[in-house]
């Protein structure tokens, strides 16, 4: 059973070796076994963000073999993910990209700890206190 989400800003860390605490968590997850996973927007974050075909080619390799988690309903988690970025403005709160709240939203149904390195994720967590995220 998969207990985290993991972020892109946690992955980018990870390929790249960064010494970030979260990067040092999901190193930690792994080496005990815990099972992490992803969703279909961090997979294309990762994926639009290389710069040649192999190392694309390599991301996708590893992450076709990982759990990746879906909405249970395309249509009403993208309205709840719209619902959660229109909370955050309302409450003056500005989130960057609205893909983090497709993000948070896969978290949420399915009942994952969000790991991430990326403050809109704090600040949702403001305005969806039922959020579980861990950035450290």
């Amino acid at each position: 059973m998969t207990l985290y989400l993991v972020d892109t800003s946690v992955w980018i860390g990870f390929f790249r070796a960064s010494p970030t605490a979260a990067v040092e968590r999901l190193k930690a997850l792994l080496a005990i076994g815990i099972e992490i996973g992803t969703c279909t927007a961090v997979l294309q974050e990762i994926l639009q963000g290389t710069t040649d075909q192999r190392r694309f080619n390599q991301y996708r390799s590893y992450f076709e073999t990982q759990p990746i988690h879906l909405p249970r309903d395309p249509i009403r988690s993208t309205i709840a993910a719209a619902q959660m970025y229109f909370d955050c403005r309302r409450q003056g709160i500005t989130v960057r990209s609205s893909n983090d709240c497709l993000i948070a939203q896969m978290a949420l149904e399915h009942g994952l700890i969000l790991l991430h390195d990326d403050e809109d994720f704090r600040r949702i967590g403001r305005v969806v206190p039922e959020l579980r995220e861990v950035s450290r």
